[in-house]
């Protein structure tokens, strides 16, 4: 599963690296199959269940306050489904830019939820808006973890944190 994993990794670093905007990335990445919401439709929204798809260690340095991290390699369906247990919820899902939370939603969509969306330029799109994320101490940071030095060109605003 590593494996593959890193390959998959290995191959959106490289489609990546020739895109120059998130839209791009996004139409070349994701099949759309979990619906976008807009951070501009998202910002206002409540009586949601907001999921952050990206690992701890990204989640830790920042977040989108009221997020909760489900992580993405070690995604737990039944844990999951033990924590939310109505599938009737409206659930947005995001990570860095909304490649990895839509592989997130698609789990969730298969597990029976009802109203799952995925976050169309995820938590980096939400900071180029300039609106706020947290660390884990819920203080406001300009920090954003950029899973690394190629995907930091995506942020616009803010400091871009990667090992």
């Amino acid at each position: 599963m590593k494996i593959l994993l890193s390959i998959l990794l290995f191959i959106s670093h490289q489609f990546c690296f020739s895109q120059k905007s998130i839209p791009k990335v996004l139409e070349k990445l994701n099949k759309k199959s979990v619906p976008y919401i807009t951070v501009l439709e998202l910002k206002d929204k409540t009586d949601i269940v907001l999921l952050d798809s990206r690992e701890p260690k990204e989640y830790s340095i920042s977040h989108i306050d009221n997020a909760v991290n489900v992580g993405y390699t070690k995604f737990d369906s039944k844990d999951f489904l033990k924590k939310f247990k109505n599938v009737n919820d409206t659930i947005v899902v995001y990570c860095s830019i909304g490649v990895r939370s839509e592989n997130i939603g698609e789990k969730l969509l298969k597990l029976g939820y009802k109203n799952v969306f995925n976050l169309y330029g995820g938590i980096f799109e939400w900071k180029n808006e300039g609106l706020q994320v947290v660390d884990s101490n819920n203080k406001e940071t300009q920090k954003v973890h950029t899973y690394n030095k190629m995907w930091s060109k995506y942020l616009k605003t803010g400091v871009a944190i990667y090992e």
